[in-house]
C-alpha cells in the first residue's frame, strides 16, 4: 500500500509533468508567433523583471545596446565551440549577419516570450523541489533520487541553452537541441512518476507473452523522437523560407521547404502504422480495467490530434494555433507512449513465472 507521503510525492511529480507540458506549449506558441526575440536579453527582458508595454518605456538606444550584448555573448559561445573543435560552426556564428539586425519592439511578442520564461522558471522551481523531496527515496529507490537530481542539471543547461537561442537569433540546430532536451526532462519525470507509483506494488501478470510488444513499444518511442526532430527541422526550414517570402505568401511556405517536409510526412505514416500495431497487441493482451488499455487509448487520441493538426498545417497555410497544438501533442504522444512502454516492460507472463 502506498503511504500518504509517497502519494504526495507522486502527485507533485504528476503536477510537474503537466507544468512541463505547459512549458512546451508556451514554447510552441512562441515559435508559431515568431516571439522568440520578443525579449532581446536574458534572463531579464529589456533589462526589466516586468517587461515594458510601450516603446516609450524602453532604454535609450536599446537596439544598439542589445545587438552589442548579443554579439559579445555569441563570441563567448563561439570560443567554447572552438575549444570543442567545432571550428566551422563557430565561424558560421561569427559571420551570421542576422545577429546584427535589431528586433523591432512588439509588446505582444514581448509578453508572449515573457510568459514563456515565467512558465520555464516555475518548471525549474518545481524540478528543484522534486529533487530535494526525492531524497526520501535515497535508500529504497536510489534511481528516483539520482534521476531527479540529474533533471535539475538538465533543466539548468536548458535555461542556458535558451539564452543561446535568444542570442543567436534562434540558430536552427540550437532550437533542435533545445527540443530534444525537453524530451529528456519529461522522460525522466515520467520514469520517476512510474517508479514511485509502482514501488510497493507487485508486477502485473498476464497470460500472454509480450516480448514483441516490448520491442515494438520501444520502436514507436524512437520513431516519435525522430519525428519530433524532423518536425523541428521542418519548422526551421519554414523559418528560413518565411524570411524571404513574407507573410503574404504563407500558403506556399510548405512547398518551399524541400525534401525535409516529405521525410516528415512519410515518417508520420510510419508512426501511425506502428502505433496501430501496438494498439492491436495491447488490446489483445490486456483486458478489463488494465492501465495499459487506458494508456493505449490515450495514445490513439493523441495520434489523431497530432495527425489532424499536421494536416491543417499542410493545407491551411500554417495557422499559428495549429502549430502550437502540433508541437504540444507531439510531446504528449511521446509521453504517453513512454509511460505505456514502462507499464508493459514491467509486466510478466504467467508462463515465465511458472517456469
Amino acid at each position: 500500500m502506498i503511504s500518504r507521503s509517497d502519494k504526495h510525492f507522486i502527485g507533485f511529480n504528476f503536477v510537474t509533468i503537466i507544468v512541463t507540458l505547459l512549458l512546451i506549449l508556451a514554447g510552441g506558441i512562441v515559435r508559431s508567433t515568431g516571439s522568440g526575440m520578443g525579449c532581446p536579453d536574458w534572463p531579464k527582458c529589456f533589462d526589466q523583471y516586468i517587461p515594458p508595454t510601450d516603446i516609450s518605456q524602453l532604454p535609450a538606444h536599446y537596439k544598439e545596446k542589445y545587438v552589442a550584448q548579443r554579439v559579445k555573448k555569441n563570441e563567448r559561445f563561439a570560443k567554447t565551440l572552438d575549444r570543442l573543435g567545432k571550428y566551422e560552426l563557430a565561424s558560421r556564428i561569427r559571420s551570421d549577419k542576422s545577429i546584427l539586425v535589431p528586433e523591432t519592439f512588439n509588446a505582444a511578442k514581448t509578453w508572449t516570450e515573457y510568459v514563456n520564461r515565467l512558465v520555464g522558471a516555475l518548471t525549474g522551481v518545481l524540478l528543484l523541489i522534486l529533487a530535494i523531496w526525492s531524497f526520501r527515496y535515497r535508500k529504497r529507490a536510489t534511481r528516483i533520487t539520482v534521476l531527479s537530481v540529474i533533471n535539475v542539471f538538465v533543466v539548468v543547461y536548458q535555461a542556458w541553452l535558451g539564452s543561446i537561442v535568444v542570442s543567436t537569433n534562434l540558430l536552427a540546430w540550437v532550437v533542435t537541441v533545445h527540443m530534444v532536451l525537453a524530451l529528456v526532462v519529461i522522460g525522466i519525470l515520467i520514469y520517476t512518476y512510474h517508479h514511485a507509483s509502482k514501488l510497493d506494488k507487485p508486477r502485473q501478470v498476464i497470460m500472454w507473452r509480450i516480448n514483441w510488444l516490448k520491442v515494438l513499444g520501444l520502436i514507436t518511442i524512437l520513431l516519435s523522437i525522430v519525428q519530433i526532430v524532423l518536425g523541428t527541422e521542418v519548422r526551421e526550414a519554414i523559418d528560413a523560407v518565411s524570411k524571404t517570402m513574407l507573410d503574404q505568401s504563407r500558403a506556399a511556405w510548405v512547398e518551399k521547404t524541400g525534401s525535409i517536409f516529405n521525410y516528415h510526412r512519410d515518417m508520420a505514416i510510419l508512426v501511425v502504422v506502428a502505433n496501430l500495431i501496438v494498439y492491436k497487441m495491447v488490446t489483445d493482451r490486456f483486458n478489463g480495467r488494465a492501465e495499459p488499455l487506458r494508456m493505449v487509448n490515450l495514445v490513439m487520441l493523441s495520434l489523431v490530434i497530432q495527425a489532424g493538426s499536421g494536416l491543417v498545417l499542410s493545407y491551411l497555410a500554417l495557422p499559428p494555433v495549429a502549430q502550437a497544438v502540433h508541437i504540444l501533442f507531439s510531446t504528449v504522444l511521446f509521453s504517453i507512449q513512454y509511460y505505456l512502454y514502462l507499464l508493459v516492460y514491467n509486466t510478466d507472463t504467467y508462463k515465465q513465472i511458472k517456469d
